[in-house]
């Protein structure tokens, strides 16, 4: 049986081609959904340039206030790679060749293509424990409560299945969500109240445009699926009083 448990995760996505908008981060929604699928809430997210300083100091304040900490980006063969040194620092550790890492490399890459820009994602912190990677061979690593993973996001996303028995988390965090044809001023009272009448349930509200119209969609978010029934019949009560256009519900 799950024991009723309250489990917290932060995002620290490093890299100067986030903050520049020249990529765009779809690693957050990836690895936040997967936490919740196993009981994990992420609390916060936090995105940070390739300078060193920045990341031991967004670590070391992150892994003390939550239960987990992912990290994406910076664990790449090139000069601006410098997660894993950074984390190293962070726990006060050596920064060096991890032997299993450069097996896996060694063994994945042709005879002499594991030159040595890529023999730089075998240096770790050296108590870091692997995390394998099903895609391209590089591993990500954790150290304690931090774990690592790549900024690619089809490569971060083949390895999340792997950290699985890694991560102990509570229940698993449901959503439901019903897109209404409205404004959210027109809601904004009545939603309150639900939310006033189930304190222990996350219900938000989020504009969208489509196909050229203005809704809302609300999201109804608990690790019980009871009260999130509740919450949505008393929503589709004042919905249905209000003769509002239901969308979609997914």
């Amino acid at each position: 049986m799950t024991k009723n448990i309250k489990v917290n995760a932060a995002i620290l996505i490093i890299g100067n081609e986030i903050l520049s908008g020249r990529t765009k981060d779809t690693n957050t929604s990836t690895i936040a959904l997967w936490l919740n699928s196993v009981g994990v809430n992420v609390k916060e997210v936090r995105i940070v340039p390739d300078i060193k300083e920045d990341i031991i100091n967004s670590v070391n304040l992150l892994r003390k206030k939550n239960d987990y900490v992912f990290t994406t980006g910076g664990i790449g063969p090139t000069h601006d790679d410098i997660t894993a040194e950074s984390i190293s620092e962070a726990f006060g550790v050596k920064y060096e060749i991890h032997k299993e890492a450069f097996k896996i490399l060694e063994s994945y890459y042709k005879p002499g293509e594991f030159n040595e820009g890529r023999q730089k994602m075998v240096w770790m912190p050296s108590n870091a424990k692997l995390i394998l990677n099903p895609t391209s061979g590089a591993p990500g690593f954790s150290v304690e409560n931090v774990f690592c993973l790549p900024g690619v996001p089809s490569i971060l996303k083949s390895m999340l299945g792997g950290l699985k028995n890694a991560i102990a988390g509570g229940k698993p965090i449901i959503s439901y969500t019903i897109s209404l044809r409205t404004v959210e001023s027109e809601i904004a009272n009545s939603l309150t109240e639900v939310q006033n009448n189930n304190k222990d349930v996350d219900i938000g509200s989020y504009p969208f445009f489509q196909a050229g119209k203005l809704g809302v969609s609300i999201v109804i978010r608990s690790e019980d699926q009871a009260k999130i029934d509740t919450c949505n019949s008393q929503i589709l009560e004042f919905v249905n009083h209000k003769n509002i256009e239901i969308v979609e519900r997914t």
